[in-house]
């Protein structure tokens, strides 16, 4: 593979890893043959930053300033970089939830140049081969999604490759992991979404969806390429659809280094949001109890990852399961329903069936954990009655984007009397309740899966186990300050995400040493050389 650094003139300006455009110095420009190929002024990166920043906060709407980034990415990766570092809180909101919701939607009509790696059911046989067409070889994490459950939009094809790029772009912002070591998946099998395929300017596989053997066997047989080209790697599935999502997981995660964000990530940050909470509720969460509106991976996810959490506190298994109770669209999930999944049955309790209103005045949860993909879920009277039951009710509305949110944070705030402690997925402004001032905490898997992956990675782990997001939720938690809970926010900054991944990183490392799970020498100062090798995009 020809060498980056050995290129001149005009190929350096077509790199986006090498592209430094005004910021080269006339020494460079010198160098590598760049004379009377840029504007004479040479502009430090701050400067560009500056430049950056001016243009998009010029655009009318989100979906252009995330066309700007993407073509600015595309251009000067480093500049892309800088700016996301540095203006965290105001560009991740463009980069990722809410506005990729959006890019997904219209990935079609707003593609400009490709960023990723597809594999689609023609290239069966030939998966290992193809994936030498990649131009780096040193790849550390790939990201793969099929598109059928993109947020909670559904199935968007292959239209959901913004889903990988958006995930990877945060694993470089917030933890350090090298751009060339990232590698964004869609393995496009079709879509059943038939406005979407009849789309002239769709880009995927218009048929319908493959399924059954076939696709279990192009999975595997992607599965196995990856380690081959690029072992140790870790892979990252995101927004399958929950059955593909459980089976993928349980098929793979004892065989590689892998992990699936919306069950285990979310998880995480969920978890880390509980263990926030009871400062402000004033119990140990063994003594609290949790009701999950919706009852797909993401909510079984954390449920599954709250039990070990709760037996760590004191309980046995069982007496955990009884502190987490499932409502879906049938009513409470119960043990004489016959329409439960096998992830289901484990919190289908011994009660009578009843509605979403009547399960809340019953079983008094101290949380209410909104995972349905269904805007206005938490109904006024929900939250009304939460709040009649609870000093402190937990309003966790974690549907993505924005748009798909069980309630907003105002209506939470309203309708509880500014008593809520308020989660959502996707950001929600700050805002002002009858005098009252409040910073919407934001429980997003970015708090969570760019640490685990970076820990993970660093000392070589064999596998990702379930301790090591118990590690990463208890980290994520001790970062929340007295001050973050007095503005209503269970979250730290986001300003803060490079130490908080740091952080989990290490508590992930640490881990993974005490389980005999890293393969990497164990370093005398573990967090100095994890920081040390975090990618610094300024030049």
């Amino acid at each position: 593979m020809p060498d980056r650094e050995a290129k001149t003139g005009v190929d350096v300006l077509r790199v986006p890893a090498l592209n430094k455009s005004s910021g080269f110095t006339d020494e460079e420009r010198e160098r590598l043959k760049l004379r009377g190929l840029l504007p004479v002024a040479v502009l430090n990166q701050d400067v560009q930053l500056d430049r950056a920043l001016e243009n998009v906060r010029r655009k009318a709407d989100a979906i252009e300033k995330y066309i700007f980034l993407n073509a600015l990415q595309s251009r000067n990766e480093r500049l892309f970089y800088r700016a996301l570092m540095d203006h965290i809180e105001e560009l991740l909101p463009i980069v990722y939830t809410p506005t990729v919701g959006q890019a997904c939607r219209e990935f079609a009509h707003i593609f400009q140049q490709t960023k990723g790696f597809y594999v689609t059911p023609a290239d069966r046989g030939r998966v290992h081969e193809i994936l030498g067409n990649w131009p780096d070889e040193d790849v550390r994490i790939v990201v793969v999604t099929d598109g059928e459950r993109i947020l909670g939009l559904g199935d968007l094809g292959a239209s959901g490759m913004g889903i990988p790029i958006g995930k990877l772009a945060l694993y470089v912002a917030c933890a350090g992991i090298s751009p060339r070591q990232c590698l964004p998946v869609m393995l496009d099998v079709g879509t059943d979404n038939e406005a979407l395929a009849s789309d002239p300017l769709y880009l995927g596989v218009s048929g319908k969806r493959l399924r059954g053997a076939a696709y279990d066997e192009l999975m595997e047989e992607f599965i196995v390429a990856i380690q081959a080209r690029f072992p140790g790697a870790l892979i990252q599935f995101e927004d399958f659809q929950t059955a593909n999502a459980y089976k993928l997981l349980n098929t793979y995660r004892d065989r590689v280094l892998c992990f699936n964000d919306d069950i285990q990530g979310t998880a995480a940050v969920v978890l880390a949001g509980f263990y926030t909470a009871r400062r402000l509720i004033g119990r140990s969460i063994k003594d609290m109890k949790v009701m999950f509106l919706g009852a797909g991976s993401a909510a079984t996810g954390i449920a599954d990852l709250t039990v070990p959490a709760l037996v760590a506190e004191g309980l046995d298994e069982s007496e955990a399961h009884k502190r987490l109770w499932f409502v879906d669209i049938n009513g409470l999930v119960v043990q004489q329903r016959n329409d439960l999944a096998a992830h289901n049955l484990p919190y289908a309790h011994d009660h009578p069936p009843m509605d979403f209103i009547e399960a809340i005045r019953t079983i008094q949860p101290d949380i209410l954990v909104g995972a349905t993909g269904t805007h206005g879920a938490f109904t006024e009277e929900a939250v009304r009655l939460m709040a009649e039951i609870k000093e402190r009710p937990g309003i966790f509305a974690l549907s993505n984007p924005t748009s798909q949110a069980e309630c907003t944070a105002q209506e939470a705030y309203q309708w509880s009397d500014g008593r809520a402690i308020f989660a959502s997925g996707s950001p929600f402004a700050p805002l002002t309740v009858d005098g009252k001032a409040f910073r919407p905490g934001q429980g997003n898997n970015v708090y969570i899966f760019p640490g685990v992956g970076a820990g993970a990675l660093f000392c070589q782990a064999e596998r990702i186990s379930e301790e090591m997001f118990l590690a990463a939720a208890k980290a994520l938690a001790e970062e929340v300050d007295d001050s973050d809970l007095a503005s209503g926010t269970i979250y730290p900054p986001l300003t803060d995400i490079r130490k908080v991944s740091l952080n989990i990183a290490v508590a992930v490392a640490e881990t993974a040493y005490a389980q005999g799970l890293a393969r990497a020498e164990r370093p005398a100062d573990l967090r100095q050389s994890i920081a040390d090798g975090m990618y610094d995009p300024r030049y």
